[in-house]
Formats: structure tokens, C-alpha cells, sequence
């Protein structure tokens, strides 16, 4: 869904190898998908010469460090959200990615959806005001607790499985990033948080509210919430708008709902990706913006007594 269908849609993709620490898996996925080449290892993927990008969809805990062995290899890198376990992890990222002539994209690939696009012309026209209020809910039931997503030593957690959708999200319509005033978890283990709230503040008095859960009695709600002082904007399912979504509006205008194309957000990440890659063109999703993403995520699991995210130095093959 995330890549290899995209990649089929698009002429200047091919997706050419895959690398599995298990030889089995690898092989399936390769004749399953039609892909040429299976390497053993990472690194076997990473020193092949006819692979100009990779594409990282691997635990949290990982991404830093196969992000820097693909930087080194002078491979562009597709990474799957979040770049990196934590904000010192990300900051190294951006120096390697900045001294280099490589792209490094993190996978939001929400931010390039024309839903998203949408709702941040209707801010920037300023039919809304004076911004007040940004919210954004990523809950979803994953109640398979021996999953990755559930493991430290992976960074997992609910804030950085799920919520550091919601944390890009009111980043993104707030236009900067945010102080945490205070934050609230619900645990699975001591360093685990299977759910998240986090209240948060914009310089010019804007506040905001990040909501998030693996597990809890909100079991799904993926939604948005901008207010302002002359109208209010709410999105349903801004993260996967090609299964459903909603945009409402209310303003001095009226009120009214808009719909936006229902081709896959994934669709148009690749796009960007590769016209990054091929043609030199901006991209929004920078390995500066995850900076700042896991700035806030480290300030949330501080606020919410919880240890920050280390990144796993398991080697992997």
C-alpha cells in the first residue's frame, strides 16, 4: 500500500530489490510483487549499485541507523514516520542529510494529500481569523500487545506510533512549532504509554491539544480541528483520505463540506519523492521538520514523566 502499489502507478519508479533478515519472507514478497532481486542483509541491499533510493518501513528503533548506513552508501531515503527514536538522533540525520547531496523524505504521506493542501489554503486566505485553537486525534485500537509498537527497546509508544501524526498535524496548520504545557499517559508498561493528551501552546496565545492511543476507551477517532476567531475548520480522517474523509467549514461565509480526490495519499508522496530525487524539487516532509516533530515528542514523554526514545543498536542482517 505504501510503496510497491504506488511504484506501479508511477513511470519513474521501479521497485528493484528487497532485503529481509529472513531469506524466506523476502523471496515470497519478491515473486508476489514481481521484484528482481532479494538481498540477504540491509547492508547487501545498500552496497547494490543499481538501487538509487530505499524506501526504510522498518521499527521505530532502526531508522536512524539504516537511514545513516543508506546516507553513507549515497542512496536517497524514503523513512517511514518517525525519522528517529528522538530529537538528538533526528538533529545528526539532518547534519548527515544537509552535507550530502542525497534526499531524505519522512513518510507523512498525509502532508501531500490535496485534502491537507486544502485546508491549508483555507487558513492561509484567512477565513478563519486570528487562529485560537489546533487539535488533532490519532486513535485507533491495536490491542495485539505483543507487537512492536509496544516494545521500548523498538521506540515504541503510542505518541510515536501514532501520535506523532497528530503532533505533524497541528504543527502543520499552526504554522510553527509548540511549547507542551502538559502532558497525560496511559501506560502498558512503565515506559510504554498506550495512550497520550497533551496540551500545548503557540507563541502569538494559539494553544493546541494532541490526542493519541494504541489502546483506550477512544478507540477510533482520526479527525483535526482548527479554530479561529472568525470560523472553524474539522477533517475526518485527514490521514488516510483516500478510505473516507471530511472537510467542514464555518465561517462568515456559511457552512459547507468539500470533498477532495480519493487517490491514495501514497500516490502522491512517491510522487514528490521522486520528483525530489530526479528533478531537484522541494519536498515538506525535511529531515529539519522531523527536528522539530521530535522536539515536541521528547517534550511530551518529559512532561508525561515518561523516558525519552532511544534509538536499538541491534544489529541487523
Amino acid at each position: 500500500m505504501a510503496l510497491i502499489n504506488p511504484a506501479k502507478a508511477n513511470a519513474e519508479v521501479v521497485v528493484t530489490a528487497v532485503a529481509s533478515r529472513d531469506k524466506s519472507r523476502a523471496h515470497a514478497v519478491a515473486a508476489k510483487h514481481g521484484i528482481a532481486r532479494v538481498h540477504q542483509s540491509y547492508q547487501a541491499l545498500l552496497a547494490d549499485t543499481a538501487v538509487d533510493a530505499v524506501y526504510i518501513p522498518l521499527p521505530n528503533g532502526l531508522h536512524g541507523q539504516w537511514t545513516t548506513a543508506a546516507l553513507a552508501a549515497g542512496k536517497h531515503v524514503l523513512c517511514e514516520k518517525p525519522l528517529t527514536a528522538n530529537a538528538t538522533e533526528a538533529r545528526a540525520i539532518a547534519e548527515l542529510a544537509a552535507m550530502s547531496d542525497r534526499v531524505v523524505m519522512e513518510a507523512f504521506h498525509y502532508r501531500y494529500h490535496p485534502l491537507v493542501l486544502r485546508v491549508e489554503q483555507i487558513i492561509a486566505s484567512g477565513e478563519l481569523g486570528t487562529l485560537q485553537r489546533v487539535e488533532a486525534s490519532m486513535c485507533f485500537p491495536l490491542p495485539k500487545f505483543s507487537d512492536i509498537r509496544y516494545n521500548y527497546s523498538l521506540a515504541g509508544g503510542a505518541l510515536m506510533d501514532a501520535g506523532c501524526y497528530a503532533v505533524n498535524m497541528v504543527r502543520t496548520f499552526a504554522g510553527a512549532t509548540p511549547e507542551v504545557v502538559a502532558a497525560q499517559a496511559k501506560l502498558r508498561s512503565p515506559e510504554i504509554d498506550r495512550a497520550m493528551t497533551a496540551e500545548l501552546r503557540f507563541a502569538g496565545g494559539c494553544t493546541g491539544r494532541v490526542r493519541c492511543s494504541m489502546w483506550s476507551s477512544d478507540l477510533l477517532n482520526i479527525s483535526a480541528r482548527v479554530v479561529g476567531d472568525a470560523g472553524e475548520v474539522r477533517v475526518l480522517n485527514p490521514v488516510v483520505p483516500q478510505l473516507f474523509h471530511r472537510l467542514s467549514v464555518r465561517s462568515a461565509r456559511g457552512k459547507r463540506t468539500e470533498r477532495l480526490p480519493r487517490r491514495t495519499s501514497y500516490s502522491y508522496q512517491l510522487e514528490a519523492f521522486a520528483d525530489a530525487v530526479l528533478r531537484g524539487q522541494p519536498i515538506k516532509t525535511t529531515p529539519e521538520d522531523a527536528v522539530e516533530n521530535m522536539t515536541v515528542i521528547d517534550a511530551i514523554y518529559r512532561a508525561a514523566g515518561l523516558p525519552l526514545r532511544n534509538p536499538s543498536k541491534t544489529s541487523s542482517s
